[in-house]
């Protein structure tokens, strides 16, 4: 079966279907990136998540908490199907690139292959226990502006990664339009694909990267999983 046209049609019945997440629709911080990928033909998002600062116990104030509260900050995440692994290695650098230093590939047997873009900038703090709470009000708050720090770190990374996408994608147009620069750019590739992500990226990365490195490596790599046969 053509490939193409298959991916084609996965595209059209997942982006027909309504959204059952419990909000309804896309989160207003990442409604840009997401249209500019499901513009493109050669993606479409899966699920998206923009971040969030939860308090969990299903209570409505931590001091009636009767269970094991926790403050917890899961930061953006990102799931798209790519036509192609070239097309997903694209997406891979340019969110390494961003700071989602955590983003991995995964192709299937049959080649569908997805990308999720993820990091470790997230925090889980136990609060009480049984009811009783283990932290002073101060250490609460600490905790809160950290995750308010972390939520603003957050932002800045996605807006990093929706620049660096565009300019890959502007970048990859321009090439596939002109075959002599095409031709040079490969000739090229040896030397090129020993730079770091932020060389790669040039003026996508901005001095205040990331605050926490997440890997030792200057280059993290691109991680591929296989699905079973039937995925």
């Amino acid at each position: 079966m053509d490939r193409s046209a298959e991916f084609r049609r996965s595209k059209a019945q997942f982006l027909g279907k309504a959204d059952l997440s419990r909000k309804g629709s896309v989160d207003e911080d990442v409604v840009e990136l997401v249209q500019l990928l499901n513009t493109r033909d050669q993606f479409f998002t899966t699920s998206s998540c923009a971040g969030r600062i939860l308090l969990l116990d299903g209570i409505v104030a931590l001091k009636k908490a009767n269970g094991d509260a926790i403050l917890k900050f899961e930061p953006f995440i990102l799931h798209v199907q790519c036509r192609q692994l070239k097309d997903a290695q694209l997406l891979h650098s340019a969110a390494v690139a961003s700071g989602f230093r955590n983003s991995g590939i995964t192709v299937g047997k049959k080649g569908k292959t997805m990308m999720a873009v993820r990091s470790t900038h997230s925090l889980e703090v136990p609060l009480s226990h049984n009811g009783k709470l283990m932290v002073t009000e101060e250490y609460i708050d600490f905790l809160l502006n950290i995750a308010n720090q972390k939520m603003e770190e957050n932002k800045k990374r996605i807006e990093r990664f929706y620049n660096c996408l565009q300019h890959a994608l502007e970048r990859e147009t321009v090439t596939n339009s002109h075959p002599k620069i095409k031709e040079k750019n490969n000739s090229s590739y040896t030397h090129k694909k020993k730079r770091t992500p932020e060389k790669t990226c040039g003026k996508c990365i901005t001095d205040e990267n990331d605050e926490e490195p997440e890997h030792d490596d200057d280059d993290p790599g691109i991680s591929v999983n296989i699905f079973p046969e039937e995925y």
